[in-house]
Protein backbone atom coordinates (compact mmCIF):
# COMPACT_ATOMS: atom_id res chain seq x y z
CA UNK A 1 0.00 0.00 0.00
CA UNK A 2 1.36 3.36 -0.53
CA UNK A 3 2.11 5.57 1.64
CA UNK A 4 1.36 9.33 1.85
CA UNK A 5 4.71 10.45 2.58
CA UNK A 6 5.85 8.47 -0.23
CA UNK A 7 4.66 11.62 -2.54
CA UNK A 8 7.38 13.62 -1.29
CA UNK A 9 9.83 11.77 -3.94
CA UNK A 10 8.66 14.23 -5.66
CA UNK A 11 8.88 16.85 -3.55
CA UNK A 12 12.44 16.76 -2.63
CA UNK A 13 14.14 14.97 -6.09
CA UNK A 14 12.59 18.51 -8.33
CA UNK A 15 16.37 20.07 -8.15
CA UNK A 16 18.26 17.31 -7.54
CA UNK A 17 18.64 16.19 -11.82
CA UNK A 18 21.44 17.91 -13.20
CA UNK A 19 23.16 17.88 -9.65
CA UNK A 20 23.46 14.11 -9.70
CA UNK A 21 26.93 13.81 -11.50
CA UNK A 22 28.53 16.96 -9.78
CA UNK A 23 27.74 15.03 -6.61
CA UNK A 24 29.22 11.68 -7.63
CA UNK A 25 32.54 14.15 -8.59
CA UNK A 26 32.44 15.96 -5.55
CA UNK A 27 32.51 12.73 -3.13
CA UNK A 28 35.22 11.07 -5.19
CA UNK A 29 37.51 14.11 -4.54
CA UNK A 30 36.43 14.12 -0.70
CA UNK A 31 37.26 10.70 -0.18
CA UNK A 32 40.68 10.84 -2.28
CA UNK A 33 41.19 13.45 0.10
CA UNK A 34 40.60 11.90 3.02
CA UNK A 35 42.53 8.73 2.27
CA UNK A 36 45.71 11.21 1.95
CA UNK A 37 44.43 13.11 4.83
CA UNK A 38 44.53 9.62 6.63
CA UNK A 39 47.69 7.86 5.95
CA UNK A 40 49.60 11.60 6.50
CA UNK A 41 48.25 11.45 9.98
CA UNK A 42 48.37 7.33 10.28
CA UNK A 43 44.87 7.40 11.81
CA UNK A 44 43.34 4.62 13.50
CA UNK A 45 39.74 3.84 11.08
CA UNK A 46 36.71 4.61 13.30
CA UNK A 47 38.94 7.62 15.08
CA UNK A 48 39.42 10.19 12.42
CA UNK A 49 38.63 13.05 14.89
CA UNK A 50 39.90 11.74 18.13
CA UNK A 51 42.02 14.20 19.80
CA UNK A 52 45.97 13.18 20.23
CA UNK A 53 47.25 14.11 23.84
CA UNK A 54 48.88 17.30 23.95
CA UNK A 55 46.66 18.98 21.82
CA UNK A 56 45.16 22.16 23.00
CA UNK A 57 41.77 23.27 22.15
CA UNK A 58 39.15 25.82 24.14
CA UNK A 59 37.64 24.20 27.06
CA UNK A 60 33.96 24.04 25.30
CA UNK A 61 34.83 22.44 21.75
CA UNK A 62 36.49 19.51 24.50
CA UNK A 63 33.00 19.11 26.25
CA UNK A 64 31.65 18.73 22.84
CA UNK A 65 34.37 16.41 21.70
CA UNK A 66 33.11 14.28 25.32
CA UNK A 67 29.84 13.69 23.41
CA UNK A 68 27.90 16.11 26.05
CA UNK A 69 26.10 18.45 23.95
CA UNK A 70 27.27 20.93 20.50
CA UNK A 71 30.30 23.55 21.41
CA UNK A 72 27.34 26.49 22.39
CA UNK A 73 25.21 24.97 24.10
CA UNK A 74 28.91 23.51 25.95
CA UNK A 75 29.70 27.39 26.53
CA UNK A 76 26.65 28.04 27.86
CA UNK A 77 27.25 25.33 30.42
CA UNK A 78 30.54 27.05 31.45
CA UNK A 79 29.53 30.62 31.99
CA UNK A 80 27.05 28.64 34.17
CA UNK A 81 29.38 27.50 36.87
CA UNK A 82 28.88 24.16 35.65
CA UNK A 83 32.51 22.98 34.80
CA UNK A 84 35.99 22.82 36.89
CA UNK A 85 39.47 22.53 35.09
CA UNK A 86 41.86 20.49 37.34
CA UNK A 87 39.54 21.29 40.46
CA UNK A 88 39.43 25.12 39.95
CA UNK A 89 35.68 26.70 38.61
CA UNK A 90 36.23 28.13 35.31
CA UNK A 91 33.51 31.10 33.11
CA UNK A 92 35.14 31.19 29.70
CA UNK A 93 34.48 28.72 27.51
CA UNK A 94 37.51 29.72 25.12
CA UNK A 95 39.65 28.67 28.03
CA UNK A 96 42.98 26.54 26.51
CA UNK A 97 43.36 22.99 27.81
CA UNK A 98 44.67 20.06 26.96
CA UNK A 99 43.27 16.32 26.63
CA UNK A 100 44.99 15.03 29.66
CA UNK A 101 43.93 17.89 32.09
CA UNK A 102 40.90 17.36 34.34
CA UNK A 103 37.76 18.42 33.65
CA UNK A 104 34.46 18.05 35.40
CA UNK A 105 30.61 19.45 34.74
CA UNK A 106 28.77 18.76 37.75
CA UNK A 107 31.18 17.18 39.37
CA UNK A 108 31.77 13.90 36.31
CA UNK A 109 34.88 13.82 34.97
CA UNK A 110 34.81 14.33 31.21
CA UNK A 111 36.82 12.06 28.38
CA UNK A 112 37.32 12.66 24.86
CA UNK A 113 35.30 10.39 22.98
CA UNK A 114 36.94 7.55 21.63
CA UNK A 115 34.59 6.56 18.62
CA UNK A 116 32.42 9.09 16.79
CA UNK A 117 28.85 7.79 16.21
CA UNK A 118 26.18 9.22 13.90
CA UNK A 119 22.16 7.82 14.40
CA UNK A 120 19.24 8.51 12.56
CA UNK A 121 15.63 8.33 13.97
CA UNK A 122 12.37 8.56 12.91
CA UNK A 123 10.61 9.95 16.31
CA UNK A 124 7.16 9.53 17.14
CA UNK A 125 5.20 11.62 18.89
CA UNK A 126 4.80 12.02 22.90
CA UNK A 127 8.98 12.18 23.39
CA UNK A 128 10.46 14.83 24.20
CA UNK A 129 13.98 16.50 22.67
CA UNK A 130 16.47 16.36 25.87
CA UNK A 131 18.71 13.93 27.29
CA UNK A 132 16.69 13.83 30.55
CA UNK A 133 13.46 14.93 31.84
CA UNK A 134 13.01 15.38 35.67
CA UNK A 135 9.37 14.83 35.09
CA UNK A 136 9.58 11.76 34.30
CA UNK A 137 8.60 11.67 30.46
CA UNK A 138 9.82 9.71 27.60
CA UNK A 139 12.58 11.08 26.12
CA UNK A 140 13.97 10.52 22.74
CA UNK A 141 16.99 8.62 24.12
CA UNK A 142 14.77 5.95 25.47
CA UNK A 143 13.98 5.48 22.01
CA UNK A 144 17.82 4.38 20.92
CA UNK A 145 18.94 3.18 24.26
CA UNK A 146 20.61 0.21 22.88
CA UNK A 147 22.13 1.70 19.60
CA UNK A 148 25.59 1.99 20.97
CA UNK A 149 27.56 2.37 24.73
CA UNK A 150 28.93 5.84 23.93
CA UNK A 151 26.77 9.15 25.08
CA UNK A 152 25.37 10.81 22.22
CA UNK A 153 23.02 13.78 22.20
CA UNK A 154 20.22 15.01 19.68
CA UNK A 155 20.90 17.86 17.52
CA UNK A 156 18.67 19.94 17.41
CA UNK A 157 14.69 19.84 18.77
CA UNK A 158 11.82 18.47 17.52
CA UNK A 159 8.52 19.22 19.98
CA UNK A 160 7.20 16.73 21.67
CA UNK A 161 3.76 16.48 18.76
CA UNK A 162 6.05 16.71 15.76
CA UNK A 163 7.82 13.29 14.52
CA UNK A 164 10.16 12.45 11.75
CA UNK A 165 13.84 12.80 11.62
CA UNK A 166 16.32 13.00 14.25
CA UNK A 167 19.78 13.33 13.86
CA UNK A 168 22.20 12.18 16.96
CA UNK A 169 25.77 12.32 17.35
CA UNK A 170 28.30 12.63 19.63
CA UNK A 171 30.61 14.79 16.94
CA UNK A 172 31.00 18.30 18.36
CA UNK A 173 32.40 19.88 15.56
CA UNK A 174 29.43 18.41 13.32
CA UNK A 175 26.44 19.50 15.78
CA UNK A 176 27.78 22.95 15.59
CA UNK A 177 27.90 23.58 11.92
CA UNK A 178 24.60 21.77 11.65
CA UNK A 179 22.90 23.69 13.99
CA UNK A 180 24.22 27.10 13.41
CA UNK A 181 22.01 29.15 11.26
CA UNK A 182 24.58 30.38 8.90
CA UNK A 183 25.08 27.18 7.35
CA UNK A 184 20.96 26.64 6.34
CA UNK A 185 20.72 22.97 6.85
CA UNK A 186 17.61 22.34 4.60
CA UNK A 187 14.59 20.60 6.16
CA UNK A 188 11.45 19.41 4.76
CA UNK A 189 8.16 19.03 6.61
CA UNK A 190 4.45 17.33 5.92
CA UNK A 191 2.23 19.97 7.12
CA UNK A 192 -1.23 18.53 7.69
CA UNK A 193 -3.79 21.36 7.93
CA UNK A 194 -7.51 21.75 9.59
CA UNK A 195 -8.57 23.09 6.33
CA UNK A 196 -7.35 22.90 2.89
CA UNK A 197 -4.61 26.32 2.37
CA UNK A 198 -6.22 28.56 -0.02
CA UNK A 199 -3.93 30.17 -2.40
CA UNK A 200 -4.10 33.96 -1.23
CA UNK A 201 -2.09 32.11 1.91
CA UNK A 202 -0.07 30.26 -0.30
CA UNK A 203 1.34 33.44 -1.90
CA UNK A 204 1.54 34.79 1.40
CA UNK A 205 3.72 31.98 2.96
CA UNK A 206 5.83 31.96 -0.28
CA UNK A 207 6.63 35.77 0.14
CA UNK A 208 7.49 35.58 3.80
CA UNK A 209 5.20 35.88 6.94
CA UNK A 210 6.04 38.22 9.23
CA UNK A 211 6.15 36.74 13.27
CA UNK A 212 6.92 38.38 16.79
CA UNK A 213 10.43 37.45 16.44
CA UNK A 214 10.83 38.35 12.36
CA UNK A 215 9.85 37.22 9.49
CA UNK A 216 9.97 33.39 8.46
CA UNK A 217 10.99 32.82 4.68
CA UNK A 218 10.66 29.20 3.14
CA UNK A 219 12.44 27.88 0.23
CA UNK A 220 9.85 25.98 -1.29
CA UNK A 221 6.13 25.33 -0.62
CA UNK A 222 4.31 22.48 -2.59
CA UNK A 223 1.44 20.08 -2.36
CA UNK A 224 2.53 16.32 -2.53
CA UNK A 225 -1.35 15.21 -3.28
CA UNK A 226 -2.66 17.77 -5.48
CA UNK A 227 -6.08 17.35 -5.27
CA UNK A 228 -5.76 17.65 -0.94
CA UNK A 229 -4.74 20.80 -0.19
CA UNK A 230 -5.08 20.38 3.25
CA UNK A 231 -1.67 18.45 2.95
CA UNK A 232 1.24 20.75 2.30
CA UNK A 233 5.17 20.56 2.13
CA UNK A 234 7.46 23.02 3.09
CA UNK A 235 11.39 23.22 2.76
CA UNK A 236 13.01 25.62 5.04
CA UNK A 237 16.62 26.20 6.66
CA UNK A 238 15.26 28.22 9.49
CA UNK A 239 16.06 26.52 13.35
CA UNK A 240 13.90 28.92 15.20
CA UNK A 241 11.73 27.28 17.78
CA UNK A 242 8.14 25.69 16.54
CA UNK A 243 8.73 28.17 13.22
CA UNK A 244 6.80 25.71 11.06
CA UNK A 245 3.58 26.05 13.67
CA UNK A 246 3.79 29.22 13.70
CA UNK A 247 3.54 29.98 10.40
CA UNK A 248 0.38 28.37 9.69
CA UNK A 249 -0.87 29.39 13.20
CA UNK A 250 -0.22 33.39 12.25
CA UNK A 251 -2.86 32.89 9.39
CA UNK A 252 -5.55 30.77 11.04
CA UNK A 253 -4.71 27.19 10.50
CA UNK A 254 -4.55 24.52 13.37
CA UNK A 255 -1.61 22.22 12.68
CA UNK A 256 -3.18 18.72 12.85
CA UNK A 257 0.07 16.93 12.25
CA UNK A 258 3.80 18.26 11.53
CA UNK A 259 6.16 15.61 10.36
CA UNK A 260 9.91 16.14 8.92
CA UNK A 261 10.26 13.73 6.20
CA UNK A 262 13.94 15.59 5.36
CA UNK A 263 16.94 16.67 7.40
CA UNK A 264 20.18 17.73 5.90
CA UNK A 265 19.94 15.48 2.62
CA UNK A 266 18.59 12.86 5.36
CA UNK A 267 15.40 10.54 4.59
CA UNK A 268 12.86 8.48 6.13
CA UNK A 269 13.69 5.73 3.83
CA UNK A 270 14.01 2.34 5.72
CA UNK A 271 13.87 3.93 8.80
CA UNK A 272 10.09 3.23 10.48
CA UNK A 273 8.63 5.69 12.91
CA UNK A 274 10.19 4.94 16.05
CA UNK A 275 12.90 3.24 14.88
CA UNK A 276 16.45 4.29 14.03
CA UNK A 277 19.78 3.34 11.84
CA UNK A 278 23.03 4.09 12.11
CA UNK A 279 24.42 6.63 9.27
CA UNK A 280 27.20 5.10 6.32
CA UNK A 281 30.10 6.50 5.60
CA UNK A 282 29.14 8.29 2.73
CA UNK A 283 26.23 9.58 4.76
CA UNK A 284 28.81 11.10 7.06
CA UNK A 285 30.93 12.58 4.63
CA UNK A 286 28.01 14.55 2.62
CA UNK A 287 26.94 15.65 5.54
CA UNK A 288 30.38 17.20 6.51
CA UNK A 289 31.00 18.34 2.76
CA UNK A 290 27.44 19.86 3.05
CA UNK A 291 28.24 21.65 6.18
CA UNK A 292 31.47 23.36 4.49
CA UNK A 293 30.09 24.22 0.93
CA UNK A 294 26.78 25.77 2.45
CA UNK A 295 29.21 28.03 4.49
CA UNK A 296 31.54 28.86 1.94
Amino acid sequence: MKRRTDNFNKFTDRKKGGAIREEFRREKRIARKEREEAINARRTPGKENVTRPGTEMPLNKFIAHAGICSRRDAAELVRQGKVTLNGNPVLEPGTKVFSHDVIRLNGKQLAIAQKLVYILLNKPKDYITTTEDPRGRKTVLDLIRNATDQRVYPVGRLDRNTSGLLLFTNDGELAQKLAHPKHEVKKIYHVQLDKPLSKNDFDRIRAGIELEDGQAQVDDLGFPEPKDKTQVGLEIHSGRNRIVRRIFEQLGYDVKNLDRVMYAGLTKKNVPRGKFRILTEKEIRILKWLNSSTAK
